[in-house]
């Protein structure tokens, strides 16, 4: 089983990825936790070259980037794991790619960028993926940040309007897939939105 969180940075998205780990391998589930860029050598150093805030790069060329990681990650780790019968928590997987590079950088059409993406995976589409939503004032409250300011990652540098289409697409992406989907409202406290994360796995968690 395949899990991945998304949402906009100060979601609460990491924090509950993170939660549903120990609870898994008490159940004596076998868990592998990635997140995105990252989990390979090769993955983390795009990481490290995407969020340089001393970076600038064309929009098509981040999301080759943020592709080239994922590819890296998916058949370096995720699908030996997957296939072995281990749950695989994602911290962000391509949805991300839709929402902030095709909505947010208005780069392509989401399904364009979708078909794409599964194509990068190898046909790789999570189970189940939780939408922490969140409205744009409370994620920047948490995060302590003045969007659009040259302070922050590459990302966080990009601007309000920017991360409002990126709210934008993934509410479309959820309406478009509601059998994958499941959204959540990240302004709940921590452990209100863990055991609906957790009733949630429970019922759709393969025997």
């Amino acid at each position: 089983m395949i899990i991945s969180f998304e949402g906009i940075d100060g979601s609460g998205k990491s924090t509950q990825a993170r939660q549903l780990i120990p609870w898994l391998e008490d159940l004596g589930k076998s868990v592998m936790y990635v997140r995105e860029p990252g989990g390979t050598d090769v993955s983390e150093r795009i990481r490290d070259l995407l969020l340089d805030p001393q970076i600038s790069m064309d929009p098509f060329t981040e999301m080759l980037l943020f592709s080239a990681a994922r590819s890296e990650l998916v058949r370096s780790r995720m699908r030996t794991a997957h296939l072995g019968g281990d749950i695989v928590i994602c911290d962000r997987f391509f949805d991300s790619t839709v929402a902030y590079q095709g909505g947010g950088r208005q780069l392509a059409e989401p399904r364009w960028l979708q078909q794409f993406q599964r194509a990068v995976t190898g046909g790789i589409v999570p189970d189940r993926t939780y939408l922490i939503r969140v409205d744009l004032a409370t994620a920047t409250a948490r995060l302590g940040l003045r969007l659009g300011a040259d302070t922050g990652d590459r990302m966080e540098q990009a601007g309000s309007d920017f991360f409002r289409r990126v709210i934008d697409t993934y509410d479309e992406l959820a309406r478009a897939e509601p059998e994958r989907f499941l959204v959540l409202d990240g302004t709940q406290d921590i452990e209100a939105l863990q055991a609906q994360v957790r009733q949630d796995v429970l019922a759709h968690m393969p025997d």
